[in-house]
């Protein structure tokens, strides 16, 4: 869709990219030496705002509102950013189904950035009323809500709807026209597919049990993914060092932190070259991507430095920056 309807969403997401954290602005919030200390560094930078405490989960809450206003602000065309959106919308599911299942109340769970807000979700839950919901996520709903009060098992009930989650994010994918936005699609559920196969083969899950975590994507051949998770983790890096995952592979070997700070870089990576689209959705999708790494690198060395994790320590799960 190479047309002039992305130019002023480009040029304003251009400006703003000025303010991301470089790897230098990232080292100097290493080198304050408390939790406190890094907050309030960040926050002078202009993160939160004059509603949010000097309390961590809610400055970087903020922030991540802050990136999705700046891309509905922006953006010709919101659907695009579906397979951004549907994390959230189905963890608003998840928790819905918990509340109603265990009859307790957990007011903070919820995201209200994204189709429908928690408590929106919380009353279609409730009431039973499925059609409410976008797509086949009132199938899901549905399915779900009679797993957990049948069988009260929690883990079956997470696995049906993160996997109704992650093909939701791929067929988004599919639907939207934008070839960058197809390949992040593919990616998140292949990286999604590889996390369940690493932590399916520690637990010696069956293949039955796999297959109805893992969703189909195009990068991956889940079969061969489960065959080989059953086979032992060594096995698991071998599948990968024959696909565009290779990389991964040595990360694997090395520890499961390696390989999502790994698989975090890699999405950076290639959507660095977006960077420089004029008449694309690209632009966009890597500013609200670098954000949200952004956000997430804030995260674990602020929380690292409350738990007295050694700087070293905190520098191995360090993402790389986007600009």
């Amino acid at each position: 869709m190479s047309n002039t309807k992305y130019t002023y969403a480009v040029a304003r997401i251009r400006a703003l990219e000025g303010a991301l954290f470089s790897d230098a602005v990232i080292e100097q919030l290493l080198a304050c030496r408390t939790a406190e200390q890094g907050l309030q560094f960040v926050m002078e930078k202009g993160w939160g705002d004059m509603s949010t405490d000097a309390d961590m989960d809610a400055v970087l809450k903020r922030e991540e509102e802050k990136a999705w206003e700046v891309i509905r602000d922006t953006a010709p065309d919101m659907s695009v950013f579906d397979v951004l959106s549907y994390p959230k919308l189905y963890h608003n599911l998840k928790a819905a189904v918990k509340e109603v299942c265990t009859e307790t109340k957990n007011p903070g769970i919820f995201y209200d950035d994204c189709a429908v807000s928690g408590k929106e979700m919380l009353q279609i839950v409730e009431n039973r009323e499925f059609s409410r919901l976008p797509g086949n996520m009132g199938r899901v709903a549905e399915e779900a809500l009679d797993t957990l009060l049948h069988t009260r098992d929690g883990q079956l009930c997470d696995i049906l709807i993160d996997k109704a989650a992650l093909t939701a994010i791929y067929e988004a994918g599919k639907r939207s026209g934008e070839k960058i936005i197809e390949y992040y699609a593919d990616t998140t559920v292949a990286i999604a597919d590889i996390k369940i196969a690493v932590r399916f083969q520690k637990t010696g899950k069956s293949a039955d049990f796999m297959r109805s975590a893992m969703a189909e994507c195009d990068s991956l051949n889940v079969e061969q993914l489960i065959r080989a998770a059953l086979a032992g983790a060594d096995e698991i890096a071998q599948y990968l060092e024959g696909t565009s995952y290779a990389g991964g592979a040595d990360a694997l070997r090395e520890s499961p932190s390696a390989f999502e700070r790994w698989c975090d870089n890699r999405m950076t990576e290639t959507l660095k070259s977006q960077k420089y689209e004029t008449f694309s959705v690209g632009p966009l999708l890597g500013y609200l991507i670098a954000r949200e790494n952004e956000i997430k690198t804030v995260r674990i060395i602020l929380t690292g430095k409350q738990n007295g994790f050694s700087d070293n320590a905190i520098r191995e799960r360090i993402r790389e920056m986007y600009v």
